[in-house]
């Protein structure tokens, strides 16, 4: 197929790199708000329809399950199908399901069009296309390119979350969904254009690569799920692999599956308004992405076992104490900078810990399948929160729960071997 010809791309030379991962962030930006906006949606749901919220719930739980399980796959569809045409379709997805959802009438409806449809869609524009457009177009600068492609997530949350609570607090659910599907559907033809499925299809080379580079073979789809599959059965006999994914698990339940969801039907029952709690999560956001920066840094200084020792056990009793504070500005504010530093800064260390144990091919398809654990662990607390908080009239239970499950992850990570495991290469 004809590579539509954008002005820049001759001009720009190798360095049209940037723009391509500049579309990506934008396009990982618009999946994050997605994936932000069941949070919004709660209070606004019950309210209009008398849904129960393990009801309204079930969408999001199932929507970051689909989004987590459809990652270790998406690798396969884009060197099956391409990148570009995956990236677009994904979004096209994403603007038909949540837009449809605006004539929904009946709870199933919603868990079909922003738990499956929606899930399916945003887990195709994750960070594996970040890590699959990192790896194509840039030779130099792939730590850094890599880490704000990561930011995307916290960012989009900063971006889109007090927007969208003003506009459910203004206008109800409708508008919210509609602007989320608006936003994808801009994104997808954007992407389309700007994003050439890789540097050799437009007579370019990645940046910083040397003058005799020669394009990779392209793999087919049969050979990625040969490799994720057979990485997962090699990774699997091990005990490494479960206390890691045993962790992500527990880090998704006490971050977007519990805090994501939640935190702001949370607030909302202490008598909070919707947008200043969207604010508290915005504000996580942007301390977000100083933790996992500094998370990096020290992951390079110090033994990654400890930091993960560090980072669950303080996030565990930060979730034990929430409940029980006076759920004051000053006390939410300190909690959402703390919080904020801590979200994924468990993402450097375990990354390192996974290459360690499985080697340098495997490591990163290992890490695929932990990241999967986080996202089960996110549909957990959100389906499972939800119960909670329709049984019991509140969520105490439920912070309790997580934070205990921090300080087993806590422990859990001070047995995690660093050499490599046998078996793995």
């Amino acid at each position: 197929m004809q590579i539509p010809k954008v002005f820049g791309r001759r001009t720009l030379g190798n360095r049209y790199a940037f723009v391509v991962a500049a579309v990506t962030f934008l396009a990982l930006l618009s999946a994050a708000g997605l994936r932000a906006a069941p949070g919004v949606l709660i209070l606004p749901l019950e309210k209009a329809f008398h849904w129960d919220r393990g009801t309204i719930s079930l969408a999001a739980g199932v929507g970051i399950f689909l989004y987590g399980l459809t990652g270790p796959f998406a690798a396969a569809l884009m060197q099956s199908f391409g990148v570009r045409r995956t990236i677009s379709l994904a979004l096209l997805l994403m603007a038909v399901s949540t837009g449809l959802s605006a004539f929904m009438t009946q709870s199933w409806q919603y868990v079909a069009t922003w738990g499956v449809m929606a899930g399916v869609g945003s887990g195709a524009v994750a960070m594996v296309l970040g890590a699959t457009i990192v790896n194509r177009w840039f030779v130099q600068r792939r730590g850094l390119m890599l880490g704000l492609l990561t930011a995307a997530t916290a960012t989009g949350s900063l971006v889109f979350l007090p927007a969208m609570a003003w506009i459910a607090d203004h206008g109800g659910w409708r508008p919210v969904v509609l602007t989320v599907a608006a936003v994808a559907a801009i994104m997808a033809p954007i992407c389309w254009l700007l994003i050439p499925e890789s540097p050799d299809a437009i007579g370019q080379r990645p940046f910083g690569a040397p003058d005799d580079w020669t394009p990779p073979p392209k793999g087919s789809a049969s050979n990625a799920l040969a490799s994720a599959f057979g990485a997962l059965h090699r990774a699997s006999k091990t005990r490494t692999f479960w206390l890691l994914f045993g962790g992500f698990f527990i880090c998704g339940l006490t971050t977007n599956g519990l805090i994501g969801v939640h935190m702001i039907a949370f607030c909302g029952d202490r008598g909070l308004p919707e947008v200043k709690a969207a604010g508290l999560l915005a504000l996580m956001g942007l301390f977000d992405l100083f933790g996992t920066t500094a998370s990096g840094w020290l992951t390079d200084r110090y033994d990654p076992r400890k930091l993960l020792f560090m980072y669950y056990a303080l996030r565990g009793l930060s979730l034990i104490y929430l409940p029980f504070s006076d759920f004051s500005i000053m006390s939410l504010s300190v909690f959402a900078v703390f919080y904020g530093l801590d979200w994924i800064a468990t993402v450097p260390p375990t990354v390192r810990l996974a290459t360690e144990a499985f080697g340098d091919r495997d490591g990163p398809v290992v890490f695929g399948w932990i990241g999967a654990g986080h996202q089960l662990g996110a549909a957990t607390a959100a389906i499972g929160a939800g119960v909670i908080r329709a049984q019991q009239g509140q969520y105490l239970q439920a912070f309790v729960i997580a934070g205990l499950a921090g300080l087993l992850a806590a422990g859990a990570s001070l047995m995690v071997r660093r050499s490599l495991v046998v078996g793995a290469v």
